[in-house]
């Protein structure tokens, strides 16, 4: 575990939030909950059909002695999540769906959120990004003033005896192509979870193809005026921007392009404009720079929920749970 997933393990095991885990058949889920629970980072509770959960436990050789085990066939689940279903959704579903959804595991974790019975909950490790994030909209819904659902990457470089390079990438897999406002949101948003999470102050990068004027197209116009919003929202935070990736990350550039910007040459929160780019980013980082990626962390929910990749290992899941229960444990995220 790289050092800065250790500090936030550390906020997050100082509380122990309750965490819900609704992917009980999957071997790497019940492998995850099992060290959550022995590293004592959240109070887990797993949250399916009781015997199938164990005999899948007994399967994997994976002991959840200890873990409680929710019933998502049990009536009072079933009626928990029906009303939320139902505040939440109204006529828009049809009987058959509304039935569906209120005997789903993923959903009824939701509902558990929504009702206070639960910090937050991961899920993804089986079921799509829509399904996770759908039920985290419905029923856990966004925090007060959020307009969008967006989301974060964990960037950690360096291996020892190097010194650990930490960054925060925003959004790399939710909105498709941001309006200035939602960038700003989401730069805004990205901002106070570094601060929260990482006990550093955050400077900010909305990044581009252009510095300071050095291009003109209409992108870095979008660029340019979610730095204003960004900066209007919030004054007290160091934004900066339209930046190129080497403005913002290397001093010496950023000294030259940007002379006069406290952000330029020191960015830890990287803001891009698209998830094209948000996305491929990431994704080079990781596997080129070898850096370790945790996330996509989902922002601007009332409650934490977090999605998994279903090509996630027991350790991605731990990671991004660990991350999960730090922010549950935080007090709520100011919004923009």
């Amino acid at each position: 575990m790289s050092v800065v997933l250790d500090r936030i393990r550390r906020v997050a095991g100082a509380h122990r939030p309750r965490l819900v885990l609704p992917e009980t058949a999957d071997e790497r889920v019940l492998r995850a909950a099992e060290r959550l629970e022995r590293e004592r980072i959240a109070e887990v509770t797993l949250l399916g059909p009781p015997e199938a959960t164990r005999s899948h436990a007994r399967k994997a050789g994976v002991s959840i002695a200890g873990i409680p085990l929710a019933d998502s066939e049990a009536p009072d689940e079933i009626d928990r999540t029906a009303r939320a279903l139902a505040e939440s959704r109204g006529e828009r579903l049809t009987p058959a769906d509304h039935d569906r959804l209120a005997r789903d595991p993923l959903f009824q974790a939701a509902a558990r959120v929504r009702d206070g019975l639960a910090d937050n909950f991961v899920a993804g490790a089986a079921r799509t990004t829509s399904d996770v994030l759908r039920a985290s909209l419905w029923l856990v819904g966004l925090a007060p003033e959020v307009k969008t659902l967006s989301s974060f990457f964990i960037m950690v470089l360096g291996r020892p005896p190097q010194p650990e390079l930490v960054l925060m990438f925003a959004d790399c897999a939710v909105v498709p192509d941001p309006t200035p406002a939602q960038l700003a949101e989401i730069g805004c948003l990205a901002a106070d979870h570094f601060a929260r999470l990482l006990r550093e102050v955050p400077h900010t990068a909305f990044l581009s193809f252009s510095t300071r004027g050095s291009a003109e197209h209409a992108r870095v116009d979008k660029v340019r005026q979610a730095v204003k919003l960004a900066r209007a929202a919030r004054p007290e935070l160091h934004f900066d921007g339209e930046l190129q990736a080497d403005a913002a990350l290397d001093p010496g550039v950023g000294r030259r392009k940007a002379p006069d910007s406290v952000v330029a040459g020191h960015a830890n929160v990287l803001i891009f404009p698209d998830l094209d780019s948000g996305n491929i980013g990431y994704k080079l980082v990781q596997r080129l720079g070898g850096a370790e990626a945790y996330g996509p962390i989902l922002m601007g929910l009332a409650r934490p929920a977090n999605d998994l990749s279903r090509g996630c290992s027991a350790e991605d899941i731990v990671g991004v749970a660990t991350i999960s229960c730090a922010l549950a444990a935080s007090a709520a995220l100011r919004p923009t």
